[in-house]
Order: C-alpha cells, then structure tokens, then sequence
C-alpha cells in the first residue's frame, strides 16, 4: 500500500517476525508505468500489495531477523502459501520408537504376570451372605399383651418375645386338674372294690376247706359203720352218716362254685380299676396339653439372633400359624454361584478369601465347605424343560457353600443377602 504525507516522500508495510513495520521512504517516486492491456494482472502475494513497490528498509529501523523473515516468507510464498514444515531430527524418532517399545514390552509383562496370578484363583460376584431366618409364629390365638424386644435387637435362645392372653389356657388347665383329680378318685374306689373282692375270694377258698374237712369226716364215719358187724350198729346210724357225706359233698360243690363267682367278680374289677387307671392317664395327657397350650401364650426364641421384619402390634389378636417377626440367626456363610466351568479344580476345604462390599479393604478368611447337590436351574419354580423346542446351551451356575474360618467379625456389619466377592485358591 502506498501513501504519502507530502511530496517527495512514500511509505510501505515491511513484514517482520512481529508483523508488518511501517518504513518511510524519502526518495523520490518512481514515473508512472503505462497500462499493459495485453498482460494478465500481476499476482498477489499474502502479506503484500499488488501496486507497491519495492524498496529498500533503511538499516537503522528494521529488526536484524527481518531477514530471516523475509527468506522464510518467500519459501512461503514458492509452495503456494505455506510455510515449509522442518523435518523431525533422527534422534527423536529413535527415542519416540524406544519409548513405544518400552510401552509394550511393559504392558505384555504386566499382561503374562497377571495370567500367572489369576490362573491359581477362581472369583464371581454372583456372591451374597447366607444364613437361617426363624419365622416365628403363633401357636394359638389370642390377644397380644407384652412385646418384650425391640426391632433388630440381638436375642438369646429360649428369651420371651412376645406374650399372649393367658386367662383362657389358664382356665382350661383348672379344669383338666379337676378331671384329672376326679379319675384319680374313680382309681382308688376301683382298687378298693378289687381289694375287698379279693378277701371275697380267701373267705370262700376257707370255706371249701372248711366244707372238704367236713366231707371228710363223714366219709369217715360212713366207712366205719359199714366196716363192722351190720347187728352191731342200727339202720338209722347208717343212714344217717350217708346223709351227712352227701350233705358235706353239697356243702364243697357250693363253696367251689362261690370261689369262681368270686374271681370271676375280681377279673370284673380287675377291669374297672384298669379302667380308672386309663382315665387318669387320659386325664394327666389333657392336663399336660393344657399345660402346653398354657405355654404357648409365652412366645419365645427358637436360637441366638436378631429379631427383625416384626409384624405384631401390642394388642393385636393372632391366629395360629400368623408369622409375628422373624429371627435371624448368628451363624453365616457364604453362597456363591460358581460357573460349571469354575468347578474343575475347586475342591472342598480349598482356602478363600472373602470381601464384603460392606466392609471394604477388609480381607475375611473362609473355606469351601460342600457344593449343592443339583444346579440352581433345577431346584428353581419353573425348571428348564430341554427335551421340547430347540435348545441352545446355557452355562449353569452351581450353588457353592463357604463357611467363615474362626476369627473377629465385630468391625463388618453383615447380614444375609448381602454381596460379596469369593476368590478361591484352587492351585
């Protein structure tokens, strides 16, 4: 661009590693050029205009690099504009290769090192804290008047939890001891009755004794009259002795016939008394359900836990067979559903380290203790039916059981349900 401030003088935009310097030139300007309508029209160049001349920048105010500038502006404007790009140096093409190397020889050790570590392990998340849960609930109905825990509380085995109304289980217990008192009374009449029967008995076996001595006798008596000279005794001495052995015989066969009766009376209350002795045993079986039913009324804990998920209010009227709350137990282990194909070395007794996702950075000792008899698909509500359809095959889990190896569990919280991560030392 030109431009003047007065005649005799011109100015022009120099470039610069700055930018473009304004240089004043005072030497006179050039005569106008006649117009070439036959040429094409000069090309612009960036940075420059088409119609200014060139001049010489006075030394004392241009910068020193301006050449350098210039030199470089022109190999600029050679490649259509665009500054010329400095080859990369050998030197760092080697160091950027050595840096690459060292990358991947970095990365295949980390790689082969992590193999060798990994294949002495086996690990799933498909892990979680199992344990037993009591689901308390009530034997007999009634209205609830205590509740003696609070929720999540830890409990004690055989510790009230919960009492019902008693006055009506206490009424039929009175009522089962009086049943039970009055066949008591019926036993001992029984046995009486057999005690006198049995004196019965001594009283006619004395009888026929009695009876046989006299018969005895009278056959005696008999033998002697008519042992001797007939002129000797009288017809009527005869007689009458044949009348007293018949009588004496009588005598014995009616005594002997009262021994039966009489043992048949006693067998009779031999039966009685059996009887009497079974309606107390009967009644000592109601009392002692009445006792139980008594019982019930106090609900108590089944083992050590935690009482938890309680659904009873005080004053609530339960049912039999109504879930109250739940108690779960102290004792826990691990279920961990490893692939089928995880299984090939994996043996019970196999140490393991367990981690708590509750628990971080806390490393818990445990064992493989027994593997389930059977995949989860087969003891699931709709198990796979694989002979209909098309089949396609899936990788089966099987239920693992872990127990906990003996050891401080106060600082983890844990819980059934809960995720874990199991890995197995199974080389």
């Amino acid at each position: 661009m030109d431009g003047g401030s007065g005649p005799g003088r011109s100015t022009a935009r120099q470039p610069s590693e700055w930018g473009y310097s304004t240089v004043i030139d005072n030497a006179a300007p050039p005569p106008p050029q006649p117009l070439d309508w036959g040429s094409p029209p000069p090309r612009v160049r960036r940075g420059r205009q088409p119609d200014a001349p060139p001049s010489k920048p006075d030394p004392r105010t241009r910068p020193v690099a301006d050449d350098e500038n210039d030199a470089k502006q022109d190999k600029g404007d050679e490649n259509g504009g665009e500054p010329t790009k400095q080859p990369v140096p050998r030197w760092k093409k080697l160091l950027y290769w050595a840096i690459g190397l060292l990358i991947l020889a970095a990365l295949v050790i980390a790689g082969v090192l992590y193999w060798l570590q990994a294949r002495h392990f086996e690990t799933t998340d498909d892990a979680f804290i199992d344990g037993y849960i009591s689901q308390i609930a009530s034997q007999v109905s009634g209205r609830v008047t205590r509740i003696a825990f609070n929720d999540n509380q830890q409990v004690k085995a055989g510790q009230l939890l919960l009492e019902l109304d008693p006055r009506d289980y206490q009424v039929k217990l009175d009522q089962a001891n009086a049943q039970r008192m009055q066949a008591a009374a019926q036993l001992d009449q029984a046995q009486a009755q057999l005690g006198l029967q049995q004196a019965n008995l001594d009283q006619a076996l004395a009888n026929v004794r009695v009876t046989e001595a006299d018969l005895q006798q009278a056959q005696n008596d008999l033998a002697r009259f008519r042992a001797v000279d007939p002129k000797a005794v009288t017809r009527q001495q005869v007689d009458t002795s044949s009348s007293t052995v018949r009588s004496a015989q009588a005598r014995l066969d009616a005594n002997r016939q009262a021994v039966a009766g009489v043992r048949a009376q006693i067998a009779a209350q031999r039966a009685s008394a059996a009887a009497a002795e079974a309606g107390v045993k009967q009644a000592d079986v109601t009392v002692e359900n009445a006792q139980l039913q008594l019982s019930y009324t106090h609900v108590t804990a089944p083992a050590d836990g935690r009482a938890t998920q309680r659904t009873v209010g005080l004053g609530n009227y339960v049912n039999p067979g109504q879930s109250l709350l739940a108690v779960v137990q102290n004792r826990l282990w691990v279920t961990a559903n490893f692939k089928e194909t995880q299984l090939a070395l994996m043996q019970p007794g196999q140490p393991v380290r367990v981690r708590v996702d509750a628990c971080p950075g806390l490393d818990i000792n445990a064992r493989v203790d027994s593997f389930q008899a059977g995949s989860g698909s087969v003891f699931s509500a709709l198990p796979a039916e694989n002979a209909t359809g098309n089949y396609v095959k899936v990788v089966q889990r099987l239920p693992v059981r872990i127990t906990f190896e003996p050891q401080d569990l106060s600082g983890c919280r844990m819980a059934p349900g809960m995720s874990v991560s199991p890995r197995v030392t199974v080389r």
